[in-house]
């Protein structure tokens, strides 16, 4: 049986945030680079071997660096999937979520390239998780009505 399917009011809003998302992506690719460079390892490595990292600044900062963009990398497609079922339902809260996720990427990345892992966890990050569990209550709950009470 056929759906109609109505857009939200605010799902452009939706779409503003994922751009953050490629933004960060962007510039987490850029560090990495750079990075990678100063290190001088090259490519297919993905990371600093050990030896290098405890010889070279540089490399130990190309590895934290690295990490944070593996990191986002491994978010990402639950951050996607997450946005797509909330967006038709609540695109306005959905739309801040992903925006604070994206400041929250940014925060974890300028932690991590202290050279401590240990910096990487910080208020702005907690918050941008909190987000994500949020979304993801959420996200079940929209599910469950959709089943239960029909695609609305």
């Amino acid at each position: 049986m056929p759906h109609t399917v109505e857009i939200p009011e605010g799902l452009e809003y939706v779409g503003a945030s994922l751009l953050t998302v490629v933004f960060v992506l962007l510039g987490q690719s850029h560090v990495v680079g750079r990075y990678r460079k100063k290190a001088g390892i090259e490519y297919p490595q993905l990371y600093a071997e050990k030896a290098q990292a405890e010889k070279s600044r540089d490399a130990h900062l190309f590895n934290c660096a690295q990490r944070a963009t593996q990191h986002t990398l491994e978010q990402l497609p639950n951050v996607l999937i997450l946005t797509a079922i909330n967006g038709l339902k609540y695109p306005i809260p959905t739309a801040a979520a992903i925006t604070l996720w994206s400041v929250s990427r940014v925060s974890f990345t300028r932690g991590y390239l202290t050279g401590d892992p240990k910096k990487r966890s910080n208020l702005i990050h907690v918050l941008g998780q909190l987000g994500l569990i949020g979304m993801l209550g959420s996200s079940i709950y929209t599910a469950y009505t959709w089943v239960v009470a029909g695609l609305k």
